[in-house]
């Protein structure tokens, strides 16, 4: 046992004789010649470290074993050390959040204190009527500052005050300063938890939001790899991590006698939808130190009752109020923060359509697109810095993170539309869908600042025209309507408008595109770039695959690309809303690309934000169907299905010639009330079923309306008649309903109009499967999208012969469903549908044996 233990033994100097199990002894250069070849060529396998050792006259006398085994036994340290520093580095994260949590404990239990107070205090005035009621609501019995000062009797009031020198400026500060630490660390707001905090040291942290106190407040804390300066320096440039941010300006920057600086801010904030105004904030911003170490930044607005100068003044914005708020930075040990971010603001919900005003009265949405934005911007930043996360399209995660943002920007920029942009509406509202036109002729418009204007702009003249609209919902869970707009683009999008969007990258673009003509977009395919930490936004690359019809247009035909923006989309990260941005790019994938974005938002209107989607499918043909009795057909968990509202908002751009102009605001009229009518039919499917719904889940039984059973009866005769023989069906269940067998029957029967472009108008229980739609999306499906060019030539051919005897065969064939998948059929059988009074209804078409490939 002795010589076993010795021979495992390893000594930085010495590795082991691998069979006699001595020990070899290196002098201090053949260390130094080993160091150098693993240095240079830490592969085992390289030639180049053979070739090294060879070259080396002082590693000659050892045996090539000898010289195996010390490269072993390097790796093996080299991983030691890399796991020892791990778990140091673990161990650290532990003991900061040990720390945190110590803190959080003991601030709730000053919390718990406070409430049993509270309590027994309003039971007093309870049984005293005659003693005067007093609200112990937040910052209401007395100021947040006064409350600190009686916790903290030591520190002494802050001085009279005169808000137009530094001086008072410096007092509203420290009273600031004061007011924020409360809410952070103390008990001045009734924090309840909103997200819970994972096991272990990745956590992102707590969040709360308030209960019962004035405006909206959020809280956040958590742990980052960063130095306390550099999480100031991130937080500090709102822009970068604030998406609904416009801009930041400081007025006005006063050094403070204690090494902080006393800031006069303004910004801007874009419009959350069409439906409400942006808002805007004059504040004071206040950078100092403490005496433990830690950094603090906090903010808060100057008004009339607090003095100081009066900020800018922007009739298009609605002003809104800061409430003492801001960052608390700690250092820990041996690397590191820890942040507490507190978010108070008075965003002036009256201001707003009285729908609208959830919007602005819930601290959750507050807490998702402002606090927990804010710590996990600095945690992905952190990661990126560490080298964790991989470069996507050989880019840098920042280069990507610059396009996040540019497509999270301009898609804002359209919805806002600010006349200081450029922006002037073309028309005024038309219609029911209250559609706006805005156009924006300024040459930076499409590409910004930074980059040379596009060849677009030529001397002729052009611009940017924005077609965007907002509505309702009801009952529609918004991750799951974005997941389904983003992963079924077919059911909305219109090919000819997605050319003349790309066209718009070259100097001549298309003609403007009538809707339905021409090719169709074939399967788009997903080609991921990078995602955040908590997989609450993705940045990816859609390839359009482009086809057509005739000779000419496969010959033309080419790929489009689009850079898209998605964020809101997992049930397990929660999001304030759900966004699919997206814009045309060329195949080059420039840095500097222009970037025009569209796209949709959905937010929820609800307080309670929980969507029950996370069991929902987005296979609609596997799960949903239209029926007069769905209320009966509810599943036994629909009672649970919370009746939720959101707001959607559709904003597309697209550029434009001046002679054009007029052609291009109609096509853009036309093409967002189509895809806004698309969008009412997908969120009709998707909606849980309520009592009294025409939506059901998916039933081994057909829908019951007289129309189907109508054309059900048809389809069956007329295919007798022409045929001179029975379809064949093989269920007699229910044989006394005609749309019982023709329901079940197992291979797919399609009904479409005898007219361009052949749409199809009903379908049995196969063919929905194999085209994988519902009945209320399958009257958007033309029949020569679903076939594939040999299909639709076979039929095309026979078609004089349909219509004169009344039915053909078809041979094999591939066919494509609504979700871009091909399925494969043995043999096909064309007829004429003849109704009751001998007038044709349609065109019906049965794919025998038919699976997907």
């Amino acid at each position: 046992m002795a010589a076993v233990a010795s021979r495992e033994r390893v000594s930085p100097g010495a590795a082991p004789q691998v069979d006699t199990g001595k020990y070899v002894r290196y002098t201090p250069e053949q260390v130094e010649a080993l160091e150098r070849v693993y240095s240079e060529c830490p592969k085992p396998s390289s030639l180049r470290r053979q070739q090294l050792i060879r070259d080396c006259p002082i590693l000659s006398n050892i045996e090539p074993k000898q010289i195996k085994v010390w490269f072993q036994n390097r790796r093996c340290r080299e991983k030691q050390r890399k796991e020892a520093s791990r778990l140091q580095t673990v161990n650290r994260k532990l003991s900061a959040m040990n720390k945190l949590l110590m803190e959080e404990n003991d601030r709730l239990q000053k919390q718990v204190s406070r409430l049993v107070y509270d309590n027994g205090y309003m039971k007093n005035q309870l049984h005293s009527p005659s003693v005067a009621t007093t609200d112990t609501s937040c910052e209401s019995v007395v100021t947040s500052s006064q409350r600190y000062q009686q916790q903290n009797p030591a520190v002494p009031p802050p001085p009279q005050r005169d808000a137009n020198n530094p001086a008072g400026l410096l007092a509203i500060a420290e009273e600031t300063l004061a007011e924020f630490m409360s809410k952070a660390t103390g008990t001045a707001v009734n924090w309840v938890q909103m997200v819970g905090m994972k096991p272990g040291p990745d956590s992102v942290g707590i969040i709360a939001v308030s209960h019962n106190c004035s405006g909206v407040a959020a809280r956040a804390c958590g742990l980052v790899s960063l130095e306390p300066t550099k999480v100031a320096e991130i937080l500090k440039d709102r822009p970068s991590w604030y998406r609904d941010c416009r801009h930041v300006d400081i007025v006005h920057v006063i050094p403070t006698g204690n090494g902080g600086t006393i800031e006069l801010i303004y910004m801007q904030t874009y419009a959350l939808t069409t439906l409400a105004g942006p808002h805007d904030f004059w504040t004071l911003r206040y950078t100092s130190g403490l005496d433990d170490g830690s950094l603090v930044i906090c903010e808060r607005s100057l008004t009339q009752s607090t003095g100081g100068p009066c900020g800018p003044n922007a009739p298009t914005f609605i002003r809104a109020e800061v409430l003492p708020s801001g960052y608390l930075i700690r250092p820990c040990d041996g690397g590191g923060s820890m942040i507490y971010i507190v978010d108070h603001v008075d965003l002036n919900a009256k201001s707003v359509p009285e729908v609208l005003r959830p919007l602005y009265e819930s601290p959750k949405i507050l807490a998702q697109k402002m606090t927990a934005a804010a710590l996990r911007h600095i945690r992905q930043i952190a990661h990126e810095s560490s080298g964790e996360i991989p470069y996507g399209a050989g880019r840098q995660p920042a280069v990507l993170r610059t396009f996040s943002q540019r497509l999270s920007r301009g898609f804002n920029d359209a919805v806002s539309g600010f006349p200081d942009d450029g922006w002037s509406p073309l028309l005024s509202n038309d219609g029911p869908e209250d559609i706006t036109i805005t156009v924006n002729s300024s040459p930076n418009k499409l590409v910004g600042s930074h980059v040379s204007p596009s060849p677009f702009f030529s001397a002729i003249g052009g611009g940017i025209m924005c077609a965007k609209a907002s509505m309702l919902l009801q009952n529609v869970p918004p991750a799951l309507l974005v997941r389904f707009l983003r992963e079924h683009r077919s059911e909305w999008a219109d090919s000819g408008v997605d050319a003349y969007s790309a066209a718009s990258l070259r100097a001549n673009p298309y003609a403007v595109p009538g809707l339905r003509a021409g090719g169709f977009m074939g399967n788009q395919v997903i080609l991921p770039l990078v995602r955040t930490l908590e997989h609450e936004e993705s940045l990816e690359v859609i390839r359009l695959e482009g086809h057509g019809f005739s000779h000419d247009e496969v010959l033309m035909s080419r790929d489009m690309f689009l850079l898209q923006l998605c964020s809101g989309v997992d049930e397990s990260a929660p999001c304030a809303c759900a966004q699919l941005v997206f814009a045309p790019i060329d195949e080059s994938f420039a840095d500097d690309a222009p970037l025009l974005p569209s796209g949709f938002r959905v937010i929820p209107l609800d307080d309670k934000m929980d969507m029950p989607s996370a069991t929902r499918t987005l296979d609609l043909a596997s799960a949903l169907e239209v029926g007069s009795g769905a209320g009966s057909h509810a599943p036994s968990d629909a009672s649970g299905a919370c009746t939720t509202r959101s707001v959607l908002t559709i904003a597309f751009q697209f550029s434009f010639e001046n002679h054009l102009r007029e052609s291009v605001a109609a096509m853009a009229r036309q093409y967002v009330r189509g895809v806004m009518a698309s969008v009412q039919r997908v969120a009709m499917a998707i909606a849980p079923p309520r009592l009294g719904s025409h939506i059901q889940l998916k039933h081994p039984h057909p829908p019951g309306s007289p129309e189907a059973l109508a054309l059900a009866t048809w389809i069956g005769r007329s295919y007798r008649v022409h045929t001179g023989s029975e379809i064949g069906w093989s269920d007699t269940e229910g044989a006394e309903n005609p749309l019982m067998p023709f329901w079940k029957h197992s291979d797919a029967i399609l009904c479409c109009s005898l007219k361009a472009p052949f749409t199809l108008k009903f379908a049995n229980s196969a063919g929905f499967d194999i085209l994988e739609t519902t009945m209320v999306n399958i009257q958007d499906m033309p029949l020569e999208a679903v076939l594939d060019d040999e299909g639709r030539k076979s039929l095309f051919t026979e078609l004089p012969k349909i219509m004169q005897q009344g039915w053909a065969y078809l041979p094999s064939g591939v066919c494509r469903s609504s979700m871009g998948r091909q399925a494969s059929y043995e043999q096909a059988v064309a007829w004429k549908v003849v109704g009751d009074d001998g007038v044709p209804q349609g065109l019906a078409l049965m794919l025998a044996n038919w699976t997907f490939i």
